[in-house]
């Protein structure tokens, strides 16, 4: 009889990619409403001289909603939203890599690390223009500025639309550095998330192993995927940001060189600079994983095709 610990995972070849994208788009969207305060925080974290503004990630929280009530905690999302093609594009990236890899490998590990390095570039390219625009306006405070560029109007924010807003960022982006300031840290966004992606899917699944080794034969398999979600999000935020503090300052400072950036923050902050919205982070990423994973897990389910359905244990 076969163990039910075993976790299949479902592979490409085994979805209904019309149900995939229709649900994917949904699941990403309702993800980004939850997850995006958090970035906004982890951003303005970041690119904050040592602890001028905010003393940590509540500190930060509670300063923006008093100052800009709940909408200052979304400020950029709707530019953000774009990134729902980028999203698209990973997945998709993602497992037909995995496919393809499979001719030369079925290492899990092999196929996980290959396909999240892929789709992370593939994904990038996309979403770095999108991300230089709503981190400038994620650093849009009342009456003063956070990073290169202010927005016009008045000081209250009154008077200028969201997307008034970004196309005065855009205009001023421009002008400033033309079309290449739309790529402002595109090495170092590859530098942070095709390592990030690379060293998340081979240890989701190393951990939804283990996990599964420790708990009863008759639990369901998104209780191990829901767990390691998180863990894995916490491992791969860890080894990845030092980097993502350095892309963070390139993009939003306006600066052109990692190495330079990189021997500025350790002047002015030490090693622990490098460490810069870390809990942001990961509060960020757990709630994120765990609806991401079980999510993702729920949306391969749905979408497989119909005589597939019965022959997976969930």
């Amino acid at each position: 009889m076969e163990d039910k610990r075993n976790i299949q995972i479902i592979e490409w070849e085994h979805l209904d990619k019309k149900k995939f994208y229709v649900f994917g788009v949904a699941m990403t969207m309702m993800i980004r409403v939850s997850v995006y305060p958090f970035t906004l925080i982890r951003t303005r974290l970041q690119v904050q001289k040592g602890k001028s503004l905010y003393h940590g990630t509540f500190d930060a929280f509670i300063k923006i909603l008093r100052a800009d009530g709940v909408t200052g905690l979304y400020r950029g999302f709707l530019v953000n939203t774009f990134t729902l093609i980028s999203g698209q594009c990973y997945v998709t990236t993602y497992e037909l890599t995995r496919k393809f890899v499979a001719d030369y490998s079925q290492s899990n590990t092999v196929k996980s690390l290959v396909a999240g390095g892929s789709a992370s570039l593939v994904a990038q390219s996309i979403t770095v223009p999108i991300d230089v625009v709503s981190q400038h306006l994620m650093m849009q405070r009342k009456g003063e500025r956070m990073g290169r560029f202010q927005v016009r109007g008045s000081p209250e924010g009154r008077g200028v639309v969201a997307f008034g807003q970004t196309k005065d960022i855009i205009r001023q982006i421009l002008r400033a550095d033309g079309l290449r300031g739309f790529y402002r840290g595109y090495v170092a966004s590859l530098l942070t998330y095709i390592p990030n992606s690379a060293v998340w899917w081979p240890f989701y699944h190393f951990y939804a192993e283990q996990i599964s080794y420790l708990c009863p034969k008759e639990c369901p398999h998104i209780v191990f995927q829901a767990v390691s979600g998180p863990l894995a999000a916490a491992t791969a935020s860890v080894l990845t940001n030092p980097m993502d503090v350095i892309r963070t300052r390139v993009q939003v400072e306006g600066k052109s060189s990692i190495i330079l950036t990189f021997r500025q923050l350790m002047a002015e902050e030490g090693p622990w600079g490098l460490m810069k919205g870390l809990s942001a982070r990961i509060i960020s990423a757990t709630p994120s994983s765990i609806v991401v994973v079980v999510g993702y897990e729920s949306l391969k389910k749905l979408s497989l095709r119909p005589e597939l359905v019965d022959s997976r244990h969930w």
